[in-house]
């Protein structure tokens, strides 16, 4: 692309894995001699790729009920990781070969990507929870099929972009967010150095290329990058609304036993609501390989989270698995660069992070099944109970 008479910007796509990207990079920062060379990454990856990676507290990942959005993030690099391990390239090796060709010619470099812990999050803000399962279901689903990968097929695509095709088919937001968004936020940041260099290589996945240069191509059809950076904080959700209403009507189905059965029928009600949660809990939790107390307190707890909106059960059992396998950051760092999922599944951290994840999901399953049962085995009408919650809400 041109802009002008003097100023010149060459946009390089490249497949994060190919041996041939490299060497088309190293090409073309040498025949440009560009004043800058800017890259498709942020802060945040380019310290990680020079080995400044950041420490993770999982026990702040569990608390703020972050662990799906890790476990997203993780899926996604371990799927990189496997396929640069069939091409024999490290994922974003290119990158950090554009950053020492630049140095060589006496570029500036520049980071033109959004902030990809931004990037999650706008993510998982703007997915519902349907969208956000069809994801884990793809991508674990991913995990668990053969390493065998069409390399050939691989140096003709970016990464990314083969996933963005899937994800295009069962999630529009996903690669909306993904790749639409980074596209126009690297197109605005190119826009601006053109402002101050003559001559600019950039190094961008094969995937973004073809939306950069139509978004350059076509300026005025660019958003205002705060809006790229904007991040929704939803005081009221779906799902919150749902645990609210699950929460009273349990403690409708409950109150209705107990005065119209007695006491008897109510200790047997309560007692199917806690094993209905408890037992789901603790069994998915000793399959994401939890310890004996983990497991203990999954089993315990999981009745009072699942009455309560604002608690997970997996925060309970993944923080006493924090505590009593005490993962180190070189736990941290092998679960990061982990490239088969036995390996991952041996690490003290994952194990942590899978033990919260597995609680939550053993617990949801739980949920749903001690409402029906209670709802169809004491003879209480849930209709009548859920009338008598609006009648109740209106009256307030």
């Amino acid at each position: 692309m041109d802009e002008g008479e003097q100023k010149r910007l060459v946009i390089v796509g490249t497949a994060h894995v190919s041996r041939k990207s490299i060497e088309e990079v190293e090409r073309v920062i040498e025949e440009e001699r560009p004043d800058a060379v800017a890259v498709e990454l942020d802060v945040r990856r380019y310290r990680a790729l020079i080995g400044e990676r950041e420490n993770v507290n999982l026990a702040e990942v569990i608390r703020k009920g972050n662990v799906f959005l890790f476990l997203f993030q993780l899926i996604l690099s371990n799927f990189q990781r496997r396929i640069g391990r069939e091409t024999g390239v490290t994922p974003g090796e290119e990158m950090l070969r554009a950053i020492e060709k630049a140095k060589e010619v006496g570029a500036d470099v520049l980071l033109i990507d959004r902030d990809l812990a931004i990037t999650m999050r706008r993510l998982w803000s703007e997915l519902g929870i349907v969208e956000k399962l069809k994801l884990f279901y793809h991508m674990l689903r991913g995990l668990f099929e053969s390493d065998d990968v069409e390399v050939d097929e691989i140096l003709e695509k970016d990464v990314l972009e083969m996933l963005v095709e899937e994800f295009r088919r069962i999630s529009p937001k996903t690669a909306k967010i993904l790749v639409d968004e980074r596209d126009a936020f690297m197109a605005i940041n190119l826009l601006h150095a053109l402002k101050r260099y003559d001559r600019i290589v950039a190094v961008v996945g094969a995937g973004h290329r073809e939306g950069i240069e139509k978004l350059l191509a076509n300026p005025e059809s660019l958003p205002d990058i705060s809006e790229l950076m904007h991040v929704k904080e939803r005081r009221f959700s779906v799902a919150k609304a749902a645990g609210f209403a699950v929460t009273a009507i349990v403690a409708l189905l409950l109150v209705s036993v107990l005065l119209k059965l007695g006491t008897s029928e109510f200790l047997s009600a309560f007692m199917v609501w806690f094993l209905a949660n408890g037992i789901p809990a603790a069994v998915l939790a000793a399959l994401a390989g939890a310890h004996p107390l983990s497991i203990l307190t999954a089993f315990f707890v999981a009745w009072l989270t699942s009455l309560s909106p604002l608690l997970a059960a997996g925060w309970f059992s993944g923080l006493v698995e924090f505590f009593v396998r005490k993962p180190t950051q070189h736990d941290l760092e092998d679960m990061l660069s982990s490239d088969s999922l036995r390996d991952l599944y041996r690490n003290r951290a994952f194990r942590v992070i899978m033990v919260a994840a597995l609680t939550n999901v053993g617990s949801m399953i739980g949920t749903f099944y001690g409402l029906w049962y209670l709802s169809t085995h004491y003879g209480i009408n849930i209709k009548e109970v859920i009338w008598d919650i609006v009648r109740g809400l209106l009256r307030f």
